[in-house]
């Protein structure tokens, strides 16, 4: 064989794989190119395939979202109402007890209202006097104190007045007085009596009334010196 004949079929041979490689290399540029086409195509298919369940998605977090706002607003409001709840309690048990210590100081007030050495019964303050007077020399001691001979109304007075003169009888304000319609006992404010504790036997006509006896119930005099008590009322 002669050289010219085997360099042929080589020739050929190479030129046919470069043509297969140039085929092959075309049909894959136009792989490449389809593919890459199709690869685009699916991009732009992507979001309309999966629209339902990517739509569905935002509007479950916004749900969620929505419902975690609402549990902290609700417990934000729990909150606040509790903190007045218990404002509320602690403002009423300060007043419960603002309360009582006005009763308490009104009480210690009231009990000062008398002056030294006044005596309090009801709305009334009371002197007793250790020195003895005539019934009108009495009464002009009492004014001067800014008050008048005691004015016995109750039972209730009628017991404390003959505590302070258990030492002894003391004047007050009932005397015996004429009136258009005649003589009557009276007492200094113009109030007449409604109820009496005399003692046994009394009263006479003429005098003044001082209490009391050892068993408590009034008497009556005229020119004897005597204790006195004087009552003020409290405005």
């Amino acid at each position: 064989m002669s050289a010219d004949a085997v360099a042929a079929p080589r020739l050929s041979l190479n030129v046919r794989y470069n043509r297969n490689v140039q085929e092959t290399s075309g049909e894959e540029e136009e792989s490449q190119v389809e593919i890459l086409e199709e690869e685009e195509h699916h991009a732009d298919l992507g979001p309309q395939r999966a629209g339902p369940h990517t739509q569905n998605k935002p509007a479950a977090n916004n749900r969620r979202r929505l419902k975690a706002a609402a549990v902290t607003l609700g417990g934000f409001f729990l909150l606040i109402l509790a903190a007045l709840f218990i404002r509320c309690t602690v403002l009423q048990i300060r007043y419960d007890q603002l309360s009582n210590n006005y009763t308490q100081l009104q009480g210690k007030v009231s009990e000062t209202c008398c002056p030294d050495g006044w005596k309090r019964s009801g709305r009334s303050c009371y002197f007793k006097s250790k020195e003895k007077k005539y019934w009108f020399d009495s009464r002009a001691d009492c004014e001067e104190r800014g008050a008048d001979l005691v004015v016995i109304n109750n039972k209730e007075e009628q017991k404390f007045v003959s505590e302070l003169s258990k030492d002894g009888e003391s004047w007050t304000g009932l005397r015996y007085v004429a009136r258009q319609e005649g003589w009557r006992w009276e007492w200094l404010d113009g109030s007449p009596l409604t109820e009496t504790f005399w003692g046994p036997g009394l009263p006479h006509s003429g005098s003044y009334a001082a209490c009391c006896n050892q068993q408590g119930k009034w008497t009556q005099s005229y020119s004897d010196t005597k204790t006195w008590i004087c009552e003020k009322k409290i405005k």
